[in-house]
């Protein structure tokens, strides 16, 4: 990944987290998975990869104070935690003004989202010659890897996939594909904003499978005047994200097999002294 990494860990307003609030943690992001906050695997594999910046987009002030975990010392200035948006959209868009390009965007909840895959969406989306592209994983690629780990796939008439949660930008210019998301998270779960975005038609074969996927991807391409690729990854793993206790189950249990994910080390490198962290803190302001 030659640009940079963006992290997206913020919450909906209103709403209350039911993993944070199993364990009893002041963020969904701070849910200890195999033993690390859910956020530290994602920042490992940003820290893994040639991204020049990671930033991590929250609503938590106090974010990496609370993380407490080596890999805030790994990513070193690279790292940058920014104020969350009240949306995706302007959360994505307020980072792209000082992150240099191409821009990954992924969740705080993509723990199994590895370096290897990182690169694979970069070069898919070259590959393309793709303004912007959203990583997908094949149906059967998934299944083999968990029969759990995800339950909700989009079937086109030539492939089924699911969401991967890693979104390539790779201009300035791509940025109004952002604008999709404007309106929160769960995007894809809401026809009637897809419909404003996509407009009716392509919401219909986008929901129901009507052509093949890059066919309507194209289709897309052209109600938003950005060029949008299907990103095809082979890692099904990616497309489990850490969303309830079953699927961090699932999580964990993958997370033993050096197969499906690289190793997470306990630990990399002594800790920064106290208050390091928080001279990060909130580096750009709205």
């Amino acid at each position: 990944m030659s640009g940079s990494i963006l992290i997206l860990a913020g919450r909906r307003a209103g709403a209350v987290d039911a993993l944070a609030e199993t364990y009893d943690v002041g963020d969904k992001c701070l849910v200890p998975v195999a033993g690390r906050p859910m956020i530290a695997h994602v920042l490992e594999s940003a820290a893994d990869s040639s991204a020049r910046q990671v930033f991590v987009s929250t609503h938590h002030a106090t974010l990496l104070a609370e993380l407490n975990d080596p890999v805030v010392d790994l990513l070193g200035d690279r790292l940058i935690v920014v104020p969350a948006a009240d949306n995706l959209a302007d959360s994505v868009i307020a980072v792209a003004g000082v992150a240099s390009f191409p821009l990954l965007v992924t969740t705080a909840d993509n723990c199994l989202l590895t370096p290897a895959t990182i690169t694979v969406i970069e070069a898919e989306a070259e590959r393309l010659g793709a303004d912007a592209g959203v990583a997908l994983a094949r149906r059967e690629d998934v299944l083999a890897v968990h029969p759990e780990g995800q339950r909700r796939f989009y079937a086109f008439s030539d492939v089924a996939v699911s969401n991967c949660n890693a979104y390539w930008i790779g201009h300035p210019n791509a940025l109004r594909a952002a604008e999709a998301f404007r309106g929160g998270g769960q995007f894809v779960k809401k026809p009637f904003r897809v419909m404003q975005a996509f407009g009716l038609i392509n919401l219909l074969r986008f929901r129901f499978g009507l052509g093949p996927i890059h066919h309507i991807f194209q289709r897309i391409s052209r109600h938003l005047d950005v060029e949008i690729a299907p990103l095809l990854v082979s890692n099904g793993a990616t497309a489990i994200d850490v969303d309830n206790e079953r699927s961090l189950r699932v999580t964990e249990a993958l997370m033993k097999r050096p197969d499906i994910v690289n190793p997470r080390p306990s630990s990399r490198e002594s800790r920064e002294e106290p208050g390091a962290a928080d001279a990060r803190q909130l580096a750009v302001t709205r």
